[in-house]
């Protein structure tokens, strides 16, 4: 049986209505029934009262759609379960009784729905209440037309919003019963599912390969019309789209160029989002290539199967006044809130900012000679790149195993830059160079650090480079790297080494040091962190998430940093 958070079905569907009504001030439970209404309820007064609702496991439908500008109430059933007519028949009567010009209720064409709503509007008829019902079909899967007709899905929001807007304006009951008509006979809606659903405490309704994915399935997880491998979002769209509008299919929507359409994009409750934006451009590419007008898309989660893991398409072919009733405001919280405006893949982009032009170099000739830097930086990359495995080995037990090949790329990349163009003199400018050169090309975390550690040292080193200047500048770069990455020394990070070394450099700011002895004993300290880091437990960094006990090599970050302090030194 799936894992999920309610391991048993009986309640499940009043504890999630509750929690809906608990968390949203619009909306209020029918006393003794699975109801749930506005809470304004006497400002329908004098207008059309509409009423929904069906099975639970398909949330936010209908509950989410209650709301001033879409539906009076909804009547839930257990999950996928048709509601009773007992509490149908207190719906209506509630908004009867609040003064309702007239009563529509919109039902999705499933038998139950239609029996038990159907019972209720007869009983209420005999009541003397005027109540009419819509059963809506929107479904495009079946090419041979069933005696059922086609299933009620994720249209039935669209209708909701067409019948919610004209009611809400003022609209006769006649009025919106012909439109909401004429409306569901040019809409259709097609599923694709990479997975069944399951109701709580029961096993799947059916099981999909792992290479498989089912088209046209129902949000019950009734069957589909075919079975196929799993394509990718680009090919699932055209092939959904090309069923939905086959001639061939007896419950085909006829698309032709020119058209104006308004999009659904439904997650059926397990699709990731991310996958959901990648369909939703899917479509609208395919739409426009047919030369479809696309004048509003919805994409989010509108009418769900549980977890399934799947999408829905909806078309709902549209003149301006259908467009105005999907732009009119609503209160119902699962209507999602967008901006009117066409939908394209062509949106003009937002020019790139101008980047402000370099200072001219007014800092040449100060600093070490080039030759000697060149020397230094080749020996710092060969040693980077002699280390590769070494380093990569060390970061397998605490990350990624990568730390090797970030650091060669580092070198590789220092390498051809200095090949490419003349060293900049000053050090000032070499450190903010190599910071450009390994923030662009080194990648991961340390690119960052170093990159911030460098630009740091640089603003110390700005118009000096004296030995005191290089002392404050390797402080400048480690409280940089402190302050951004959130590591303190003892956090076993490469922090470990740097930091040991900077507390040996700064004895460069007494006027009798002898700089090269200074260094000597900076790389000492720096190597003996990298090694005291074998011991210590990780604060900071990926690493932190393994139990020390695993860690008993010393940090990657920590040896790399302590190896490039020796090739500069040598």
């Amino acid at each position: 049986v799936p894992k999920k958070l309610v391991t048993t079905v009986s309640g499940c569907a009043d504890d999630a209505l509750a929690g809906l009504v608990a968390c949203n001030p619009g909306l209020r439970l029918l006393q003794g029934h699975r109801v749930v209404l506005r809470s304004d309820l006497p400002a329908i007064r004098g207008r059309v009262a509409l009423l929904s609702g069906g099975g639970s496991g398909h949330e936010p439908a209908h509950a989410g759609y209650v709301g001033k500008g879409m539906l009076t109430g909804v009547v839930a059933g257990a999950v996928f379960a048709s509601p009773s007519v007992g509490s149908v028949l207190a719906a209506i009567r509630a908004v009867a009784q609040a003064g309702a010009a007239g009563i529509l209720l919109i039902v999705k064409n499933y038998t139950g729905d239609r029996l038990n709503f159907g019972m209720a509007l007869e009983r209420a008829r005999a009541e003397g209440a005027d109540v009419r019902m819509v059963v809506v079909g929107d479904d495009c899967a079946f090419t041979p037309p069933g005696k059922a007709g086609r299933r009620g899905i994720c249209g039935t929001v669209l209708i909701h919003k067409v019948a919610g807007a004209l009611a809400e304006a003022g609209a006769s009951l006649d009025e919106i019963e012909k439109k909401v008509m004429a409306a569901s006979k040019v809409m259709g809606t097609l599923g694709l599912s990479l997975s069944p659903c399951s109701i709580p405490g029961s096993k799947p309704s059916f099981q999909l390969a792992e290479d498989e994915m089912e088209l046209g399935l129902g949000i019950h997880g009734e069957a589909g019309v075919r079975r196929m491998k799993v394509l990718p979002a680009d090919k699932a769209v055209e092939t959904m789209l090309k069923h939905m509008t086959d001639p061939s299919n007896a419950s085909h929507l006829s698309l032709t160029p020119g058209s104006s359409v308004v999009l659904m994009v439904n997650n059926l409750g397990g699709l990731s989002c991310l996958e959901l934006g990648i369909v939703a451009g899917a479509a609208v590419r395919c739409l426009e290539n047919r030369g479809i007008r696309i004048a509003r898309a919805l994409v989010g989660s509108f009418m769900t199967a549980l977890e399934m893991a799947g999408v829905s398409l909806t078309l709902l072919l549209v003149d301006e006044e259908l467009v105005r009733l999907i732009d009119a405001k609503t209160t119902a919280m699962a209507w999602p809130n967008i901006l009117a405006g066409p939908v394209t893949t062509r949106r003009e982009e937002v020019p790139a900012p101008i980047e402000a032009p370099r200072k001219p170099q007014d800092e040449t000739g100060i600093g070490p000679g080039t030759v000697r830097v060149q020397r230094v930086l080749e020996r710092v990359c060969s040693t980077l790149l002699d280390m590769q495995d070494k380093l990569n080995e060390l970061d397998r037990g605490a990350g990624d195993g990568d730390c090797g090949h970030t650091h060669a790329r580092a070198a590789q990349a220092i390498r051809e830059w200095m090949c490419s163009r003349p060293l900049p003199a000053a050090p000032a400018q070499l450190l903010s160079a190599l910071a450009d050169v390994l923030l662009e090309q080194m990648g991961g975390s340390s690119g960052v650090l170093y990159g911030l550690f460098l630009t740091a040292a640089a603003q110390s080193l700005r118009g000096r480079s004296d030995s005191p200047a290089w002392a404050d500048a390797m402080d400048a770069g480690i409280e940089a790297m402190q302050r951004y990455g959130g590591a303190a020394p003892g956090d076993r990070t490469m922090l470990d080494s740097l930091f040991a070394a900077a507390q040996a450099l700064h004895s460069l700011r007494s006027p009798s040091a002898d700089p090269l002895q200074v260094l000597a004993a900076a790389v000492q300290s720096a190597e003996a962190a990298a090694e005291a880091t074998r011991h210590m437990e990780a604060g900071a960094g990926r690493a932190s998430y393994i139990r020390s006990s695993r860690l008993e090599q010393p940090d990657p970050g920590a040896v790399a940093v302590a190896a490039v302090l020796g090739a500069v030194l040598e």
